[in-house]
C-alpha cells in the first residue's frame, strides 16, 4: 500500500458481512452478501402508535414549522400518537415556541434538559420518557421528512427491531446534496467506524431512526455517549446484541442551518469511535452491554 487511503479503502473493502445488517433495495432486503431475504410493500400501513423524539437546541427560528408539519403527520397517520421535544438547554425561546402549540398538538411534551448535555443526551431522555410500542427519533430540520417513517416501519419485522434511514445506498433519494467536503468528511468517517468496529452499516448517522420500544430502552439505558457521535455507541451495541438492522434508502434534503460544525465536530467524533469501541466492549464483558428491565424507568 503506497498511503493510507489506499490502506484505509482496503479495510473496508476487506470487511465481512454481518446477518445483523440488512439493506432495503428496490422491493426487496437484501443482506450485505446479496442474498435476497424477502420482499415488502410500500402500501401506507395503519400505525398504531408511534413516539417521536425530536432534540433541539436553539431552534426557535424553524421549531414552529417543524411542530405543525409533525403533528398534522401523526393527528392524521397515527391512532396513538406522541411527540416528544427535548431542549437541549437553549439559550434562545425554543422552549417558549414549543409550549405555544400546546394547545394546537396535545400529544406534544417538552422535556427541558439543564445544562446542556449534547445530542446524544437530548435523544436519549426523549426515548427513556417515550411511551408507544415504536420510537422514532429525528432530527428538527426535518431533513428526512416525516412521511418517510412508513419505509422504516414497514421494514421492521418480529425478527428486525431497528430501522434507520440511510442517505449512503444507491436508492437513497439525495434532493439537497451536503456540500462536497461534508459528504467526504461523513463517508471517511463511515469508513473509519465500519473499520474500527466491524458494522457495515453505510450511514451511521443520518438524523431518522426507529426502534420497537424493548430495543430502544434496552440500547439507550446503556448509552453514555452524549454528544453526535451517539449514534455509533447504539448501533454498535445493536451489532454486539446481534439485533437485526434494516438499514432503509431514505429521502434527504440538507439544511444549511445545521448546527453540526464539520471540522469540530468530525474531530471529536473521530476520537470518540476509538473511544466507543474500548467502553462498549467493557461493558460487555462487565455483562452490562444493554440495561435491564429492571434498570430501565418505566
Amino acid at each position: 500500500m503506497t498511503s493510507f487511503g489506499q490502506f484505509l479503502m482496503l479495510m473496508v473493502l476487506t470487511q465481512p458481512a454481518t446477518p445483523c445488517i440488512v439493506r432495503l433495495h428496490g422491493n426487496g432486503y437484501v443482506h450485505y452478501g446479496g442474498e435476497v431475504v424477502g420482499s415488502i410493500t410500500t402500501d401506507k400501513p395503519k400505525i398504531k402508535s408511534l413516539s417521536v423524539v425530536v432534540p433541539a437546541y436553539n431552534e426557535a427560528s424553524r421549531i414552529g414549522a417543524t411542530l405543525e408539519r409533525l403533528g398534522a403527520y401523526l393527528q392524521e397517520e397515527v391512532e396513538t400518537p406522541e411527540l416528544l421535544v427535548v431542549d437541549d438547554g437553549s439559550s434562545d425561546n425554543t422552549v417558549e415556541v414549543v409550549e405555544s402549540y400546546k394547545d394546537q398538538i396535545p400529544f406534544l411534551q417538552i422535556i427541558e434538559l439543564d445544562p446542556n448535555r449534547g445530542k446524544g443526551g437530548a435523544v436519549c431522555a426523549g426515548v427513556m420518557a417515550s411511551t408507544q410500542d415504536m420510537v422514532l427519533f429525528s432530527d428538527a430540520d426535518l431533513s428526512t421528512p416525516i412521511e418517510d417513517v412508513v419505509l422504516l416501519l414497514n421494514a421492521l419485522d418480529e425478527k428486525t427491531p431497528i430501522a434507520i434511514g440511510s442517505r449512503g445506498l444507491k436508492e437513497s433519494r439525495l434532493e439537497i446534496r451536503q456540500p462536497f467536503y461534508r459528504e467526504m468528511m461523513g463517508r471517511t468517517f463511515n469508513r473509519i467506524v465500519r473499520m474500527l468496529l466491524g458494522i457495515t452499516i453505510r450511514d451511521t448517522q443520518c438524523g431518522f431512526k426507529l426502534f420497537r420500544k424493548e430495543s430502544a430502552r434496552a440500547l439507550f439505558g446503556a448509552q453514555k455517549i452524549q454528544g453526535f457521535a451517539f449514534d455509533v455507541e447504539i448501533l454498535y451495541r445493536a451489532y454486539l446484541a446481534e439485533f437485526p438492522v434494516a438499514e432503509v434508502a431514505v429521502t434527504w434534503r440538507n439544511d444549511e442551518r445545521s448546527s453540526v460544525r464539520p471540522i469540530r465536530d468530525a474531530a471529536r467524533m473521530f476520537r470518540e469511535v476509538v473511544h466507543i469501541r474500548n467502553l462498549v466492549r467493557k461493558d460487555k464483558k462487565k455483562g452490562c452491554l444493554l440495561a435491564l428491565p429492571n434498570e430501565v424507568a418505566q
